[in-house]
């Protein structure tokens, strides 16, 4: 049997711990989103990406205590260069040096240089068209001076009907010698099923599919009948999880998956993490998980999406969107 409960952070704090600036002009005007939070020269950090209605925008907060971020700096600006990526960038994920639960999240140099994962779409707007996969290195020990690959390494061009409509998130892990890169990815372009997959490489740059994918795949009639997206995949001996987000009728939640082979995995029937009640910062979705571990405290980073209310910093159509987490332990007064 496995112990799935102690995976569970049942206690959301329930206010933003990073918005979008609202400023027009700004990275993340209309919305901030996709959190992956580690640590770097003895430092919180954050990974996120920035909405400004023509598309996505990376960039690093930094924060003393997980609750308060602050503004770090853009590190992956738009660059009407007129190449795959020149509407944006939406960064998922920086390499680390340990898959392991457990383990504080920390960065690893790889052939000497920092390494991120980060998808691409090829059209202004909202996740217009179908994105391709990139990435970026940096020999910069602040993390701010950042360089792009010339060319995507992973492309819906030489996929399979499950992924014609392009991809999205990335994730990264070394296991046996090998890369392991999980992913989600789209059908079509109108109504839509994401599904996740896993491609291998050795050299992170020529990558091979899993003959079984989707690993991951829709659940008909379920939570999560018309997405299983946004994979956050670490370890817990010799189980292998991946947080993942589940959308079926009207609301994004957060699932989680178990395998202990990275190729055949077996899905919770309910999510970990639900959609608010209605006025609440989540009520709308509850999604895209990062995850931090620390002194005894699992921590759930995930975007939080309501209905806009008159007086929130940003809008992204209807929605005010944020980032918030939630906790295995209740939180303490002064964090709230």
């Amino acid at each position: 049997m496995i112990d799935l409960d102690k995976y569970l952070t049942p206690y959301k704090i329930g206010r933003p711990v990073l918005t979008g600036s609202g400023i027009p002009g700004s990275f993340d005007y209309k919305a901030v989103d996709v959190p992956f939070v580690f640590v770097h020269n003895n430092k919180y950090h954050m990974l996120y990406t920035g909405f400004d209605g023509i598309g996505y925008q990376s960039a690093l907060a930094v924060s003393d205590d997980l609750i308060n971020w602050s503004h770090k700096g853009v590190i992956l600006k738009r660059d009407k260069n007129n190449k795959w990526d020149s509407i944006g960038a939406c960064a998922t994920w920086m390499i680390k040096e340990s898959n392991n639960l457990y383990d504080t999240p920390r960065l690893t140099r790889v052939h000497g240089r920092y390494w991120l994962v980060y998808h691409s779409y090829p059209s202004d707007g909202y996740e217009n068209g179908p994105a391709e996969i990139g990435l970026a290195w940096t020999e910069d020990e602040n993390l701010l001076n950042w360089h792009k690959l010339d060319q995507p390494v992973f492309s819906w061009r030489d996929g399979d009907d499950w992924e014609a409509g392009g991809l999205y998130k990335a994730c990264i892990i070394r296991n046996n010698d090998l890369w392991y890169m999980f992913y989600n990815a789209k059908n079509r372009a109108d109504r839509w099923t994401e599904q996740t997959g896993v491609a291998t490489s050795s050299d992170l740059l020529t990558w091979e599919r899993a003959k079984t994918n989707p690993v991951l795949k829709v659940t008909p009639g379920s939570w999560d009948e018309r997405f299983v997206s946004d994979p956050y995949v670490v370890s817990d001996g010799k189980i292998w999880l991946n947080f993942y987000f589940g959308l079926g009728p009207g609301h994004a939640q957060e699932g989680l998956a178990y395998s202990r082979n990275l190729t055949d995995w077996h899905k919770l029937p309910m999510p970990i993490i639900t959609s608010g009640l209605p006025g609440s910062l989540d009520e709308r979705h509850a999604h895209k998980a990062s995850i931090f571990y620390e002194n005894d405290v699992l921590y759930h980073f995930y975007c939080a999406a309501r209905v806009y209310r008159e007086g929130d910093v940003t809008r992204f159509n209807d929605e005010f969107r944020s980032i918030t987490v939630a906790a295995s332990k209740p939180w303490k007064e002064k964090s709230l």
